[in-house]
């Protein structure tokens, strides 16, 4: 009986896809098998299969909207959780309660609609809500961190715990959860009661900003790098003459520097060689180190028999 078929035993009224192709779910386009594939629907299917699989010591991978993640073409062993059925919101007073596979636009535009200030920096942010908490996601100044109150999460033994914002050690792109393994079930965030009318205006300027500079028309992880202290990653890949090189379908955004977009069937190794490449070349030209702020998951494909990186790079 292959992983798939036991969980959908154990769990008959949750959806599971064995043997899935992630390409199919993440924003790079890219991205091998799953052995088993879950959908879950509410907070108690996760605490469920988080129990099972530590139980029987099965590797257990979370995605929210797979918007900042690179998985590789060897794809991942075991079981991977998708949360985006896990998309409700609600409102109490001035709290936006909302839960880890909403989208982060889709909260802020919730934020909108009841005149609650405080997410307009999100609206171009195509993440999950949970995803957003996982690396304190941010844009145009603004961070989750400012404006979140308590974040629920499911340990790896399938434990429910609440922590306080101070509890969660945010810093640049960084929360505890990183090293904790804890899954971010829901978040409430708290705003200021604002004007629909300045709010709709500072979003409408955000997005007009996000669409002219980034290159919304192909499929991209988003910025691939965290941006190094006193320097602007986009400029330096620019000024090192590497914009616009491609690497197998990956490309170096002509756009924007600091995107590396699929203009032609790229795989996650075009990616990864890529991103390798252009740390390389900031290294040797100006000794900065650039530090992804994708995340890279998942197994290497088995090689070819003839597999040469010089083959897939072109200038």
């Amino acid at each position: 009986m292959t992983l798939a078929q036991k969980l959908k035993q154990e769990f008959p009224t949750v959806i599971i896809k064995e043997n899935e192709r992630l390409d199919a779910y993440t924003y790079t386009k890219t991205g091998g098998p799953v052995d088993a594939l879950v959908f879950p629907v509410s907070k108690e299917d996760v605490q469920a299969v988080v129990t099972w699989t530590n139980t029987n010591q099965i590797p257990l991978t979370i995605l929210g909207n797979s918007s900042n993640v690179i998985i590789r073409d060897g794809g991942i062993r075991g079981v991977v959780m998708i949360l985006t059925e896990l998309n409700g919101m609600q409102v109490k007073k001035n709290r936006l309660i909302v839960q880890s596979g909403a989208r982060l636009i889709d909260a802020s535009n919730r934020a909108l609609y009841e005149q609650l200030s405080g997410l307009e920096f999100a609206c171009g942010i195509p993440g999950s809500v949970g995803g957003a908490v996982y690396m304190n996601a941010g844009a145009y100044g603004g961070e989750v961190k400012t404006v979140i109150e308590t974040v629920e999460v499911i340990t790896p033994r399938g434990e429910i715990k609440t922590y306080k914002n101070e509890e969660l050690d945010f810093s640049y792109r960084h929360s505890k959860l990183q090293e904790s393994g804890e899954i971010v079930i829901e978040t409430v965030f708290t705003l200021e009661k604002g004007n629909k009318e300045k709010m709709a205006e500072k979003m409408a300027e955000l997005t007009e900003l996000r669409t002219s500079k980034q290159p919304l028309e192909y499929p991209s992880c988003g910025s691939v790098f965290k941006r190094p202290t006193g320097y602007f990653t986009g400029k330096l890949i620019q000024d090192a003459g590497l914009q616009g090189k491609t690497w197998g379908g990956a490309q170096i955004s002509t756009k924007h520097a600091g995107f590396i977009v699929n203009v032609n069937h790229a795989s996650a190794t075009d990616y990864i060689e890529l991103i390798a490449h252009i740390q390389e070349v900031i290294w040797n030209v100006y000794h900065v180190k650039l530090e992804t702020e994708v995340r890279i998951i998942g197994e290497d494909p088995v090689p070819d028999s003839v597999d040469h990186a010089s083959e897939r790079m072109s200038s």
